[in-house]
């Protein structure tokens, strides 16, 4: 796995951990205010998500990283049938 390809795979975990962790511990604000919408949190906690997510990511993309380089999935041969 080169330096790119290893950043291109963290950045596709990354957002699809974020996108996943986005709607926990989410509550609706009580008193919705003029002009504020109803569905809006009331408090997202928006670092303490994308650190959970940078976490996550990090563990994920260090597993598939294990696995891409150590040959347990091996994509070339499949990519050589398409020649």
């Amino acid at each position: 796995m080169t330096l790119f390809s290893g950043f291109v795979t963290y950045l596709i975990i990354w957002w699809l951990v974020l996108f996943t962790v986005l709607p926990v511990g989410v509550k609706q604000q009580e008193v919705v205010e003029k002009g504020h919408d109803s569905g809006a949190p009331q408090n997202p906690h928006m670092w303490k998500k994308i650190l959970a997510t940078s976490l996550i990511s990090g563990i994920l993309w260090a597993i598939a990283y294990f696995v891409i380089t150590s040959g347990l999935i091996d994509i070339r041969p499949a990519a050589d049938a398409f020649k």
